[in-house]
């Protein structure tokens, strides 16, 4: 008789502000996937548990913080949680990164089943402070990550994904050191945020975060979306997820101007300059990574050949941008 795989929480890095708390992750059966053997064999099979997850739906999960305060919520039918709350004082529960850490558990008295962790689960979000200089949105793929985006049939995505290790997987070259930078911003001692908005799904979350964390690439909320979405029909009028991603940063940080990174092999243009449009005193630069792939350059270059609404900088290289953003003040 098989044994039913014990339970786990996986509270991805979210944010919120002083006044708002705002968490999401996934309440799943633990899998075992093994995020350090390299193996080609467990790569195959990890890359078959991360898309055939057994998640454990509409159960509620409890948030404890630091002061002693107890938020509750419920898993969706896709085993998804989001948990918000107007508080006050968040930010002096950060530590001096502007991080809140916190512990999960589930709470329904139900459930019978073996629970990892004794049923507490570490999670955090990101509390930007009141003096940070901007943010910055950044999209992943072939980005800050070689994947292959504009190959044909993406088959380089499907390889790098389920072949390669997030270890072994080669960031852009100089982008950690650019991203280390826009992070320190002008004085060298600031802590702007960094967002990484990705149309990958919450399935590779734990995936990105281990690359990023490798590359040493500085810590910020991953924002990724369903797989399940992708399954689904959308509506028409609907915004593309990284868009509504983006948008979402921008009303929850009135006052907070954004620089936006991305590349020039998919939709970041045409989502970046409709945001910019939108936002015209928000968006300090926007930089799009050249990729090898002509018709999609011409179109691009096109795009912004007369744009006068923000700065704009399709980069072949890392050191281009971070001589862009020393003249323009961004970075020390």
């Amino acid at each position: 008789m098989f044994t039913k795989d014990p339970l786990q929480i996986i509270a991805f890095q979210g944010y919120g502000t002083d006044t708002h708390f705002y968490a999401r992750g996934r309440a799943l059966e633990d899998e075992s996937i093994d995020l350090e053997n390299q193996n080609t064999w467990h790569l195959i099979v990890n890359t078959w548990k991360r898309f055939e997850t057994d998640e454990i739906k509409n159960v509620e999960v409890s948030i404890k913080l630091s002061n002693g305060i107890t938020l509750k919520g419920e898993t969706d039918r896709d085993g998804y949680y989001k948990i918000e709350a107007n508080l006050t004082d968040l930010s002096k529960l950060t530590n001096d990164e502007d991080w809140l850490s916190f512990e999960l558990s589930y709470s329904d008295e139900n459930i019978k089943r073996k629970i990892q962790n004794d049923n507490r689960f570490p999670g955090e979000i990101l509390i930007p402070s009141i003096i940070a200089q901007f943010g910055v949105a950044s999209d992943i793929d072939d980005t800050i990550l070689h994947t292959g985006v504009v190959s044909t049939l993406k088959w380089k995505v499907i390889y790098n994904s389920v072949f390669k290790h997030a270890k072994n997987r080669i960031p852009l070259e100089g982008a950690a050191d650019f991203y280390h930078k826009l992070h320190r911003g002008a004085s060298g001692k600031n802590t702007n945020p960094i967002f990484y908005v990705s149309h990958s799904p919450w399935n590779l979350y734990r995936y990105l975060e281990l690359f990023l964390r490798q590359h040493n690439f500085p810590k910020g909320p991953i924002l990724l979306r369903n797989f399940s979405n992708l399954l689904r029909k959308q509506p028409q009028n609907q915004k593309p997820q990284k868009q509504r991603e983006i948008l979402n940063l921008l009303n929850t940080y009135p006052s907070l101007p954004f620089i936006l990174i991305g590349d020039s092999g998919e939709h970041d243009p045409d989502i970046y300059m409709e945001i910019a449009e939108e936002f015209p005193e928000r968006i300090l630069a926007i930089y799009l990574r050249s990729v090898k792939h002509k018709k999609k350059m011409l179109r691009v270059k096109a795009l912004f050949e007369n744009y006068k609404t923000t700065k704009v900088l399709l980069v072949e290289s890392s050191a281009q941008a971070i001589e862009h953003a020393r003249e323009n003040g961004f970075i020390a």
